[in-house]
C-alpha cells in the first residue's frame, strides 16, 4: 500500500492558479484494471484508487503518511518555465 505525494498542477483550461497550493496524497493501484464483461469499461476491485487526500503543505502530507505507516514518495514540483514573447510574435 504505497502512495505518492505531489502538488496539484495548475488547470490548463483556465488562467487562474486556484488550489495550486494544495498537496495530494494518492495511493498506488494494487491491481491492474480489467474490462467489465457487460459494459466494457475498465475497472478494478481496488477502492484505494478512488481516495485523494488533500493537505495544505508537503510536510503535513508526509507526517500523515509516516503516522499511518504508508510508504510514500514525493514528486517534486517542476520548475516554471516562462515563454516571454511579444504579442506581435503570434503573427510572424
Amino acid at each position: 500500500m504505497s502512495a505518492r505525494i505531489y502538488q496539484r498542477p495548475k488547470n490548463a483550461m483556465q488562467s487562474g492558479k486556484a488550489l495550486v497550493d494544495q498537496w495530494i496524497l494518492e495511493f498506488d493501484p494494487a491491481e491492474a484494471k480489467k474490462p467489465d464483461p457487460l459494459m466494457g469499461w475498465a475497472g478494478s476491485g481496488d477502492t484505494r484508487q478512488q481516495v485523494q487526500l488533500k493537505f495544505p503543505s508537503k510536510d503535513a502530507a508526509q507526517a500523515y503518511a509516516a503516522k499511518y505507516g504508508i510508504p510514500a514518495r514525493v514528486h517534486p514540483t517542476p520548475a516554471k518555465r516562462l515563454k516571454i514573447q511579444a504579442y506581435a510574435d503570434n503573427f510572424r
